[in-house]
């Protein structure tokens, strides 16, 4: 992974989701996410994302990781479920929408 810290991975999120639109049509929703001390948000469009530091005013699912966990999770190093089974991974909010997280974050 090139990204090796949680803002690259953030400030290259954009550009990687804009290649997969596809992919993401008919997505309209935020998701938050709280990684360590810093704050992200990903607010989709019908599709198109858009990648913000801080926090949303409403966000549809927040997800709270430890940095480190983030990283190995958008990595592929640790396993979405194992890291929500054993506490490692928090959402609230739309268990669906976090379902689709997984493959999102690495598209």
């Amino acid at each position: 992974m090139a990204e090796t810290t949680v803002t690259g991975f953030f400030e290259s999120l954009q550009e990687k989701l804009a290649k997969n639109a596809p992919k993401l049509a008919g997505l309209t929703c935020v998701y938050q996410f709280k990684v360590g001390e810093a704050n992200y948000n990903v607010a989709f469009t019908d599709g198109v994302a858009a990648v913000s530091r801080g926090e949303a005013p409403a966000p549809a699912c927040t997800v709270t990781m430890a940095e480190g966990d983030f990283l190995d999770l958008v990595s592929g190093k640790l396993n979405g479920q194992m890291a929500f089974m054993t506490g490692k991974l928090k959402v609230a909010g739309d268990f669906g929408l976090a379902l689709k997280l997984e493959s999102l974050l690495k598209a």
